[in-house]
């Protein structure tokens, strides 16, 4: 479902109404978010990945941006012997 609608309805309801509604929306707000924040964990927590492989992945890939980033900045520093 496109996101963009019911934003935009939301928003365009809010400027019609904004002088006669006076509820307070901040606790109904957190819930929702609250919601929404464990069901994304919960559809996280289907997707099966192959832990070791990804960590072993996630180093070798940390360890050569670090040194690509020494090696650029000793290039650029002229201090390269």
């Amino acid at each position: 479902m496109n996101i963009f609608i019911p934003l935009i309805v939301g928003v365009v309801t809010g400027y019609i109404f904004r002088e006669k509604l006076k509820y307070n929306l901040d606790k109904p707000m957190s819930a929702t978010l609250l919601f929404l924040i464990f069901f994304m964990g919960v559809e996280a927590g289907r997707v099966e990945i192959k832990a070791m492989s990804l960590f072993v992945t996630s180093i070798i890939f940390a360890f050569f941006t670090i040194l690509g980033s020494l090696l650029f900045s000793l290039l650029l520093g002229g201090k390269l012997r």
